[in-house]
């Protein structure tokens, strides 16, 4: 790893050094690389961004956008091997868990450090500020949020009616999570709750959401250290495992999850918005889904964390700056938010295109779902990323620890998540 990033580096310092002042327009033909896993999926992610680079490139013809397929979690070692080949790297759809990793090591350009503060300014205008927040690492930033959302609960009306529960009354807290679900699973065959938490391609974007709002944190606000196994964490950890002892969840599979919602056999489901699609398509015909906002713990403010990518700027050739900036502001325009929201399932940035007839004003009311995803926008807490070349080995063996502390035999909670935290705190750079 060390070797690669020294690579990297030299690689990014040689061309770097060629980098002038971004100019004010595209005045000639150019072409960008987008290295984007929604063109890695199948359905509506890959469809709906074919959608919009065509839509951009028909409003820009000097620039030509070559769509780069890579899954997320291959993104941060592609991005290595190409700059090192020397390969053109511009506008990267950057999981908000490599984003720090990106900034530090993979020569993400702050926008600040290239956008004129005019247009930068005039372009945020509008934007959520929290939802900005998420994309920006010691001021700067990075990273623009384009493909996020927030946990909701989806919920089983129908089965909730059959356990003798309003479904005009869904749980606010955890507390009431369990009164219900213990109703469920006495009255019905369902499973009363699955949760995303858990699972191989779950890290802990999640979990941050659980931990914050129960007034912990996994990692400082300086990203120095880890702090999942302080006294805060530790009580939503044993809230969950709980949960798990009187059979109220189980550890499934993020699939079997999906397929259990989908099919009625779930209660209810704690998971990111992006996959209301897939559940209404189950749902329609069959049981009436609804959707409620995260639990609380009691009386304390529930604070989301988010699921999801940022556009990251790697271009070091001002020309191709520019038209990697021109994208980014489309793809995260009112225009580009509409798409992104309508057609794949993320939040749009932009509140004022909610209620807009012109943007998503009739969707949303067809698509009353999505409205606790919108509401929790004023709550996010934004994901923090773990820091340095071991972040993705430092996120795999906390998510597994606290698996393990949620399903596992030992009841000793606090222990597991101490050794835990001492591990991971020696990866950290």
């Amino acid at each position: 790893m060390k070797t690669t990033l020294l690579a990297v580096a030299v690689a990014l310092s040689a061309t770097a050094a060629l980098a002038q002042s971004m100019p004010a327009e595209v005045t000639e033909p150019v072409t960008i690389t987008f290295y984007n896993y929604n063109l890695a999926s199948a359905g509506n992610g890959a469809d709906a961004t074919r959608k919009m680079i065509a839509e951009f490139e028909a409003a820009h013809p000097n620039i030509h956008v070559e769509g780069v397929p890579v899954q997320p979690q291959d993104i941060a070692t592609r991005l290595q091997a190409d700059i090192v080949a020397g390969q053109s790297v511009d506008l990267v759809q950057m999981p908000f868990a490599a984003l720090g990793f990106a900034a530090e090591n993979l020569g993400a350009v702050a926008l600040e450090d290239i956008v004129p503060a005019e247009e930068l300014a005039g372009h945020f205008e509008g934007m959520v500020p929290n939802g900005l927040e998420l994309g920006r690492l010691n001021g700067k930033t990075y990273g623009l949020a384009y493909t996020f959302s927030t946990p909701v609960l989806f919920y089983n009306a129908d089965l909730f009616r059959k356990a003798g529960l309003d479904p005009d009354q869904p749980p606010a807290t955890w507390a009431e999570l369990k009164e219900a679900a213990l109703k469920i699973k006495a009255s019905t065959d369902a499973l009363p709750l699955a949760t995303g938490i858990y699972g191989p391609t779950a890290l802990d974007w999640l979990m941050q959401g659980v931990i914050n709002s129960n007034g912990g944190a996994v990692i400082n606000a300086d990203r120095t250290e880890m702090t999942f196994a302080s006294p805060e964490a530790i009580e939503a950890i044993a809230m969950l495992r709980d949960l798990a002892q009187e059979g109220i969840t189980e550890n499934l599979s993020i699939t079997a999850q999906m397929e259990g919602m989908a099919a009625g056999n779930t209660a209810m489901y704690l998971q990111t918005s992006a996959i209301q699609g897939y559940l209404v398509k189950g749902a329609t015909g069959n049981f009436e889904l609804r959707a409620a906002a995260m639990p609380a713990f009691g009386d304390k403010p529930v604070k989301p964390s988010n699921s999801g990518s940022a556009l990251s700027l790697h271009s070091t050739d001002p020309v191709k700056q520019r038209a990697a900036w021109e994208l980014m502001k489309y793809l995260t325009s009112e225009r580009g938010y509409t798409i992104i929201t309508s057609e794949i399932g993320y939040l749009p940035l932009r509140p004022s295109i909610v209620n807009d007839p012109e943007y998503l004003g009739e969707w949303v009311k067809a698509h009353p779902l999505v409205q606790p995803n919108l509401a929790q926008l004023e709550k996010l807490a934004p994901y923090v990323p773990l820091p340095g070349p071991n972040y993705l080995q430092i996120g795999i063996s906390m998510m597994d620890a606290m698996e393990m502390a949620t399903f596992g035999n030992d009841d000793n909670v606090a222990g597991i998540l101490t050794e835990a935290q001492e591990r991971t705190q020696r990866l950290m750079p």
